[in-house]
């Protein structure tokens, strides 16, 4: 039998008030935070102390937990904020374009051919 919540996702809010996210494989995201809160948990951390955990989400697997991390590490601070608080209906409207250009009021949409 497996561990329903084998693998984490989490972000910490470091002491200058930036983000960061990482992954972590166990039963407990606690351990891992209690590492960067050491200056174990890597130099953006070990330098921004002490840190605070402000979000964190269970996986069954780490590919899926490292998938999410890599897409969260990408999202705007306004992004990020919008889901810890559990606003999801709002993420969509936070999202960038490349580039950081909101797409131009005039600009057709591209949809797809059946």
């Amino acid at each position: 039998m497996y561990d329903l919540q084998s693998a984490w996702v989490y972000m910490l809010r470091c002491r200058d008030g930036s983000y960061y996210v990482g992954s972590h494989r166990g039963p407990e995201v606690g351990d891992r935070v209690s590492q960067h809160q050491q200056g174990h948990g890597g130099d953006y951390t070990s330098c921004r102390l002490p840190v605070e955990l402000v979000w964190c989400e269970a996986f069954q697997f780490i590919t899926d937990a490292i998938a999410a991390e890599r897409r969260i590490k990408g999202w705007s601070r306004a992004k990020k904020e919008a889901m810890m608080r559990g606003e999801w209906d709002k993420l969509p409207s936070l999202s960038r374009r490349r580039g950081g250009k909101p797409k131009p009021e005039n600009e057709p949409e591209v949809r797809a051919q059946t």
